[in-house]
């Protein structure tokens, strides 16, 4: 989970990235790098292509043309279950499995035969701000609760970028605030690579080094936060 890589190297790339429905190019001809340890945040207006656009990077939505690469991979060589383990997601609205927490943050390295130990499990609640939370019932959670046992689920899989598609979207303030503040210190900490959908532009400044605007489906400016934020 922890980079050593000094930011140089582009962890995460697109090619003329493209997504064409009902002849409309919704994410049209997209190009960009996100290098190791970067938060990259993609805003724009409210249908922009921001979530289709976070949709085609662990192939959740196939592209129309072009591609992506993951360090220095086409993605179309990784199957889509290692692919979507290294490229974790969290998404608006947390999906839980039924059953308890720690049932949940076991679930993705046991499809492929790992099973997590107590301890690992319980440092990775304790990094979400939920230490002895293992044995509740995810029935049971607020819904900040549960977008941090969502955050917790996707660390487990050790990923090399973290997708995140509004994650504080659909939390009241205050566990906006929370949620917000708890994954901008576990990124730090751990310098994941992360690419984040927003339509905050506080939020964005917040929380990332540079952002992608996107128009129409096509990026109109990428660079440092301040630079496209403040255009």
């Amino acid at each position: 989970m922890t980079s050593t890589d000094d930011g140089s190297r582009p962890i995460l790339c697109t090619d003329h990235l493209t997504r064409v429905v009902d002849g409309r190019a919704i994410v049209n001809e997209v190009t960009i790098e996100v290098h190791a340890a970067e938060v990259l945040a993609v805003v724009g207006p409210s249908g922009s292509g921001k979530t289709s656009f976070l949709r085609l990077l662990n192939r959740l939505d196939e592209p129309t043309s072009g591609t992506v690469s993951l360090n220095g991979t086409d993605y179309r060589q990784i199957a889509p279950r290692d692919l979507r383990r290294r490229i974790g997601l969290v998404t608006q609205r947390p999906f839980l499995f039924p059953g308890t927490v720690t049932a949940n943050i076991r679930f993705g390295p046991r499809q492929r035969g790992e099973v997590l130990a107590d301890r690992v499990v319980e440092s990775l609640l304790s990094r979400v701000g939920l230490a002895a939370y293992g044995s509740r019932d995810v029935s049971n959670l607020s819904g900040g609760e549960a977008q941090r046992v969502s955050l917790a689920r996707s660390l487990a899989n050790s990923p090399e970028v973290l997708l995140m598609d509004e994650p504080t979207s659909a939390l009241d303030e205050n566990a906006k605030l929370g949620v917000e503040s708890l994954i901008r210190d576990v990124i730090r900490e751990s310098r994941l690579t992360c690419v984040i959908v927003t339509h905050d532009f506080a939020q964005a400044a917040r929380m990332a080094d540079s952002a992608l605007l996107l128009e129409a489906g096509r990026a109109v400016r990428k660079g440092a936060i301040s630079e496209v934020l403040n255009a």
